[in-house]
């Protein structure tokens, strides 16, 4: 078996902006597990700067090492994974623990892009929400427009960059032309309200008849967020609050203090597809929603995750429509419309960008 990495530098289409600032490029690393017969494995280590717990300075560096380690234990299954995750120093980089779990799942699926065998292989889809980025009112709005032109139902905007009241100006747009029995609607605030302001900002968003708000404030205040997912008019769902949390008591603990109507899962930021399960299983035990969100995955990651949703029978819409950002994507059979993103059998992956042999 050889085990190696590659980088690779993703270009936005455009200015992707956050309240954390402003995205022009992200870089993804591959996990390359090539065992017998020609067999290969594929994983990405999806990271975002000043999210992601990976650090981006020492990534390669780890990288290498978790190469070396993998060959040196003889990782050859699953349960082997398991073990070497628990006894090596991988619990700071979840990034790379989804990238590898992936690679290997992919490698003992026949290494096809296989991760989870479900229907969503044979053309089933997955309904997702329509992402709206932020900036100008007027760069929103054109967004807005063409995300219902395409049939998206649900719409998720980012707010807390631009002036508030232009926020809650572009909301009661959509509301002039649409109910919520038209177009739902999903705010994220990336953590960007402040104590002072946050219960009066909730009070202001709570007109516009949302489905959801993610992360109000920013993560580590349980006592303030446990007390707004009390009080708030709006559902309230734990984004960013999540990360860091890696054991099932640490999980359980946040859950039990906090309380949150729907959790959302990156499983790039979580530690992969096995620490995600966790959260799904505490999610349900507590009667919390929750949907599965892409974390600025190349179609690599995204075909995985997408996999993944499907095998845990969402009910609602999910965050997988961000594999569209970028003009260098991998090409692959992976295609979104309506609002529905789904595995078109015609398309091909197009993997030469790796520079070895893939079925």
């Amino acid at each position: 078996m050889k085990v190696s990495w590659r980088k690779h530098r993703l270009l936005f289409k455009f200015k992707a902006g956050t309240s954390r600032g402003v995205l022009k490029k992200k870089d993804s690393y591959f996990i390359i597990v090539q065992g017998n017969k020609g067999l290969t494995g594929i994983g990405e280590c999806s990271l975002i700067e000043g999210l992601s717990i990976d650090d981006p300075h020492l990534i390669e560096r780890k990288l290498n090492e978790i190469c070396h380690k993998i060959l040196e234990t003889s990782v050859t299954c699953i349960e082997d994974l398991d073990i070497f995750f628990n006894e090596s120093s991988m619990i700071l980089w979840p990034a790379i623990r989804m990238g590898i779990e992936t690679a290997f799942l992919d490698l003992l699926k026949g290494g096809k892009r296989i991760i989870f065998n479900n229907e969503f292989l044979n053309g089933d889809t997955i309904p997702i929400n329509g992402l709206i980025w932020m900036g100008t009112k007027d760069f929103m709005l054109e967004q807005i427009r063409n995300k219902i032109k395409s049939g998206y139902t649900t719409i998720k905007i980012k707010i807390g960059t631009i002036d508030f009241e232009t926020e809650l100006g572009i909301l009661a747009y959509i509301r002039k032309e649409f109910d919520k029995n038209d177009i739902t609607l999903r705010v994220d605030a990336n953590g960007a309200f402040s104590e002072a302001e946050v219960r009066d900002r909730l009070d202001k968003l709570s007109k516009f008849d949302l489905h959801s708000i993610e992360q109000p404030i920013r993560k580590g205040d349980w006592e303030l967020m446990a007390k707004l997912c009390q009080s708030s008019p709006i559902p309230i769902a734990l984004d960013e609050e999540l990360i860091g949390s890696f054991t099932l008591e640490e999980k359980k603990l946040l859950m039990d203090s906090i309380k949150p109507q729907f959790l959302v899962l990156k499983p790039s930021l979580l530690g992969g597809f096995s620490s995600t399960q966790e959260w799904i299983k505490i999610a349900k035990k507590r009667n919390m929603g929750w949907w599965i969100t892409s974390a600025l995955e190349s179609n690599i990651g995204l075909n995985a995750i997408c996999q993944y949703t499907f095998d845990n029978h969402p009910l609602i819409e999910q965050g997988l429509g961000t594999g569209q950002l970028f003009t260098n994507n991998i090409e692959s059979p992976l295609a979104v419309a309506k609002g529905l993103i789904y595995y078109d059998q015609q398309k091909k992956w197009d993997l030469s960008f790796l520079n070895v042999d893939c079925i």
